[in-house]
């Protein structure tokens, strides 16, 4: 097979490799201060406490009860007493030292991350004139977003015709979005949360219409990664009298659309729970134990367009790949056009990968890749699936895929735009850049067929 080199910006490779160096004086300080007699006790203490702090923060995710509230209270001590016995025995100052070289080291790592980052702008377009919008908003979405920014009056106001789902029985949006379609409706856009705009979207792209997010939802991340104003989403129709388009990619999983991303395993089965949205956090800390120690769920495989992951305990399938260290997809796309799935499968065997992977320090145990295909299967006729939000069962397999530029969304001229945020430290992006290497096409990754 052939090889390739990994085409790393010479400036961003020197600021990766100046992390590096601080980081390792960080480590050498203490040890030369010390000198032969004390290094050892530096040493044992020193890895015993990241070795306590590991597992005591595993056993906190993977444990009940008493034995949870000792882990939490052991990753918070231990790493005190480390700090506080250092100290006792006068080393203080190097203690001091020793930080700033943590805090030089950080600084130099987000600046290599951050020129290596793809910050260019996705494209705009002219946009038509429209004399039919019609809006669906939800007044429930948001915690009554609709009623607070008065939504419907302002978008009737500008010859938008709105139809608001307050009635006691749930409402089939996408028949009536291609209703507004057959009676002429020349614009599409919804006022809620994003599985409502993801059934809309999926009618407003099959007729080639534009369509209009109005940022009413809970979390709203189609939103936050179209640049649109989360904080006001009466500036959102804006887009009817002075607005532009940008031509977005849409997710596909067995015909039905999404524009944020659809998940499997451990995150599907805890969106899957009762209790999810009224208490999101307690419950994945209830849920999580059992979920991690494969005690629930089926297992599942893979297929990323060809190659085979066997046995993730969690697959993220995103339109279009979130940046490098968000393993949940909670956080950014800096564009919606790359016509490409982003794809993270995650699995966790023990204390060390679980942490490793939080704080993205290790790879093994995690798969990421862009791909224009993804088919899940299981042992099961069908599984518990996260669209957007929401909760699904699915028959397996269950096929993603990706339209390129599917949806000609329409967005005020002036508005916040993506902001690329600081890159998060990921310190197996980092090493690539330090130390770029040779890589055979014909590799395979671990856990990977």
């Amino acid at each position: 097979m052939s090889a390739v080199v990994d085409e790393v910006p010479g400036a961003a490779r020197w600021w990766a490799r100046a992390a590096g160096l601080c980081v390792l004086a960080a480590i050498v300080l203490p040890i030369a201060e010390a000198g032969v007699r004390g290094v050892v006790l530096l040493v044992i203490v020193g890895i015993a406490g990241v070795v306590v702090t590991v597992a005591a923060t595993y056993w906190f995710l993977s444990r009940r009860g008493a034995l949870r509230a000792a882990a939490l209270g052991l990753a918070v001590l231990v790493p005190i007493a480390v700090l506080a016995l250092y100290i006792h025995q006068r080393h203080l100052w190097v203690v001091v030292v020793a930080g700033v070289l943590v805090a030089l080291a950080l600084v130099c790592a987000r600046a290599a991350l951050r020129i290596h980052h793809d910050e260019s702008a996705q494209p705009e377009y002219p946009a038509t004139p429209v004399t039919r919008p019609f809006l669906v908003m939800n007044p429930r979405s948001g915690g009554g977003k609709v009623i607070k920014f008065d939504l419907q009056r302002k978008a009737e106001a500008l010859g938008a015709t709105v139809a608001l789902l307050d009635g006691p029985e749930p409402v089939d949006v996408e028949a009536l979005a291609l209703e507004a379609v057959a009676r002429g409706a020349d614009l599409l856009g919804v006022a809620g949360g994003d599985g409502t705009q993801a059934l809309v979207a999926g009618i407003a792209a099959a007729h080639d219409l534009p369509f209009v997010v109005i940022s009413a939802g809970t979390r709203n991340h189609f939103a936050l990664d179209l640049g649109l104003d989360r904080d006001d989403p009466a500036a959102c129709l804006d887009a009817l009298r002075d607005g532009v388009e940008l031509h977005v990619d849409l997710g596909d999983i067995d015909g039905r659309t999404f524009v944020n991303n659809a998940s499997f395993g451990v995150y599907a089965d805890i969106v899957q729970s009762s209790d999810y949205r009224d208490d999101k956090t307690g419950t994945v800390l209830e849920m999580l134990p059992d979920l991690l120690a494969g005690s629930r769920g089926v297992r599942l495989r893979a297929r990323i367009d060809a190659e085979l992951v066997d046995g993730p305990q969690a697959i993220l399938v995103s339109n279009g790949p979130y940046t490098t260290d968000d393993l949940a997809g909670l956080g950014r796309r800096t564009r919606l056009d790359r016509g490409r799935l982003g794809v993270v499968a995650i699995a966790v065997s023990g204390a060390r990968q679980a942490v490793g992977l939080l704080n993205r320090a290790r790879s093994r145990g995690l798969v990421q890749r862009t791909a224009t295909e993804v088919v899940v299967d299981a042992d099961a006729p069908d599984i518990p699936v996260g669209v957007d939000g929401e909760s699904l069962r699915m028959p397996t397999p269950v096929r993603c895929t990706i339209t390129p530029g599917a949806l000609r969304v329409r967005v005020p001229r002036n508005r916040p735009g993506v902001r690329v945020p600081p890159p998060a430290l990921d310190w197996v992006r980092l090493r690539e850049l330090a130390l770029p290497r040779r890589q055979s096409s014909g590799s395979a990754s671990p856990g990977v067929r």
